[in-house]
């Protein structure tokens, strides 16, 4: 069950939103949250359904949203986090302690704070009200965590998957990238592929041209470039 209600009460309260694919989950958090006299305004297992409540400009977006950091729809962290920030709220990621690298991204695309999904009740209301007052969450555990965890997130590629890599995401066709290294389409397009597959591997995906020039970027295969010149690049 999802549960939209689109518009805030006539009180003062801190408006929250939860997107979790746990149907669960939701009920669990909302009861929370309104015993501690936050305003639950939405609870979605998406973030276009949450996103589609608030199209309208007369309706104010939550204050937070609580975001589960792996939702079930094959969306990834980054854009979840980048289209609720772009409405206005502040993103809290709820998240098992296993995902690191994924983290990492969520941090990287500007989200206030990560409270682990095995935290009590207690400090997830906390976290939200630090959240809801602008306030940055301290993350030094997680901090540690992502910093021990960078080498280990790294996909072990190949010296023939960084070349493909390379030129791919600097912009070539796959065509022109297999004619480059002199070798058949078919080969480079299986490169590729594996390429992928290493890097869900270390739950870093990367589905589209875009999200593997930010990988290459990420590990140092090509130089830092703006976003522009990476959308350019789609």
């Amino acid at each position: 069950m999802t549960t939209v209600t689109g518009e805030a009460g006539a009180t003062n309260a801190t408006t929250v939103a939860i997107v979790d694919d746990h149907e669960a989950v939701r009920l669990g958090l909302r009861a929370a949250c309104r015993d501690a006299g936050y305003e639950v305004v939405a609870d979605t297992a998406d973030v276009p359904t949450l996103l589609a409540a608030f199209d309208d400009p007369a309706v104010d977006p939550p204050k937070v949203v609580l975001l589960d950091l792996s939702l079930g729809d094959g969306s990834n962290v980054t854009d979840n986090v980048r289209a609720v920030l772009a409405v206005g709220s502040q993103v809290l990621v709820h998240s098992i302690a296993d995902r690191v690298a994924a983290v990492r991204e969520a941090l990287a695309a500007g989200a206030a704070g990560v409270i682990p999904k095995s935290s009590p009740t207690a400090s997830v209301i906390a976290a939200i009200a630090t959240v809801a007052r602008g306030d940055a969450l301290n993350n030094v555990e997680w901090a540690s965590a992502i910093e021990a965890d960078r080498d280990f997130a790294k996909a072990q590629l190949g010296r023939r998957e960084r070349d493909v890599l390379h030129l791919y995401a600097s912009g070539l066709p796959l065509k022109l990238v297999a004619q480059q290294l002199g070798i058949a389409h078919s080969t480079a397009r299986e490169y590729l592929d594996r390429i992928r597959a290493k890097y869900v591997e270390v739950g870093r995906p990367a589905p589209t041209k875009v999200d593997l020039l930010r990988r290459a970027v990420e590990d140092g295969i090509l130089p830092g470039l703006d976003a522009e010149a990476g959308d350019a690049r789609r």
